[in-house]
């Protein structure tokens, strides 16, 4: 597999005015610092909304209470790079590169290490998976990013996923039209609407991130017919307040984006100066109930650790023990999930 050559990155602690350069080299000894020169404009021109979420913290160093892998994926990982959680979808790990590595990232122990794309052996290991496995109709390509991957990579690998008749829906989850927008050509959605049905989702966190560019990336990929969903994850600093989620999921429609998720924070090592409390969340929600179109309000979810899986919360179905919050999971198994609490005031 092939990456996109043409990928620009800048040194952010030299250009920006106030970065720190001695943080910026300890942070990234542990976790990559990468930002495509279109986000270090974006941060240029809008600060701290857009600067939190790219460039690095000693916070990140601080955080060793929490684990690198929360969801439980590699030991849910039967193939490489294949993750089977759920028993009807598979997540496909086809890159480990962005054009921006998000200092929240859910994968920050692996994206930016080791081998940049799928290895051309271990494709056909994950079909084969795939392939005995019919109860799978559903599989969902992540990283890293894969639109980081050429387009012909691409097409191999929707053509290799097409040929198995169980797989009825390919999704991929991507944030290059918030990043990368320029990524998103004519040629790349001539080789995605080969393939429908085929889902993306993509990632914006704030409003000041629905750009024209952004918003033209967005519409050549809904013009070759691709739905378009986004998942947003909840941020302390960045997005947890009313009035930016509001402007956030009104924008997305308005530009063919459907807001599906807001997540929880999900418990990952060096990101626990992101976490916001689950009450937070729950007054986001309530608040928009009725307030902006149904379909600008995505469901809150919670990823529980474990590997147990996605659970949705309701402003009216808080059951707590003290300082856990208990849920049911999809297979109806209860877990005490331990909830952060706000500060005074």
């Amino acid at each position: 597999m092939s990456e996109i050559s043409y990928i620009a990155s800048s040194d952010c602690s030299r250009m920006l005015p106030g970065e720190n350069s001695e943080v910026t080299n300890m942070v990234s000894q542990r976790y990559p610092v990468h930002v495509s020169d279109y986000y270090v404009n974006l941060m240029l021109q809008h600060g701290d909304a857009i600067r939190l979420q790219c460039m690095p913290d000693l916070r990140e160093l601080e955080d060793d209470s929490q684990c690198p892998d929360p969801l439980n994926e590699e030991s849910l990982s039967p193939v490489k790079g294949l993750i089977h959680r759920y028993p009807d979808r598979v997540v496909l790990l086809v890159s480990n590169r962005c054009p921006v590595y998000c200092r929240f990232c859910m994968r920050k122990r692996m994206v930016g290490g080791g081998d940049a794309a799928l290895r051309n052996e271990d494709f056909p290991r994950m079909l084969e998976y795939i392939s005995a496995n019919s109860g799978i109709s559903d599989v969902i390509l992540s990283g890293g990013d894969p639109l980081m991957l050429d387009d012909g990579s691409l097409h191999f690998i929707l053509s290799g996923l097409r040929s198995i008749t169980h797989v009825n829906i390919i999704r991929i989850g991507t944030r290059v039209p918030v990043t990368l927008p320029e990524r998103v050509t004519p040629e790349l959605c001539k080789v995605l609407k080969k393939f429908h049905p085929l889902y993306l989702n993509t990632h914006f966190n704030h409003p000041a991130e629905i750009t024209s560019a952004s918003e033209q990336a967005c519409s050549l990929l809904a013009d070759a017919g691709i739905s378009l969903g986004n998942q947003t994850v909840l941020l302390k600093g960045v997005n947890d307040n009313i009035d930016t989620m509001r402007a956030l999921t009104t924008g997305l429609l308005r530009i063919r984006v459907r807001p599906y998720y807001l997540h929880q924070m999900d418990l990952v090592r060096g990101t626990a100066h992101f976490r916001t409390s689950v009450a937070t969340g729950l007054e986001i929600i309530r608040a928009m109930r009725g307030h902006v179109s149904g379909m600008a309000v995505p469901h809150y979810v919670i990823d529980l650790p474990g590997g147990k899986g996605k659970v949705a919360l309701l402003p009216d179905q808080d059951e707590r023990k003290g300082e856990f919050l208990m849920l049911t999971t999809y297979t109806g198994e209860k877990v005490a999930y331990r909830d952060v609490t706000d500060p005074p005031g």
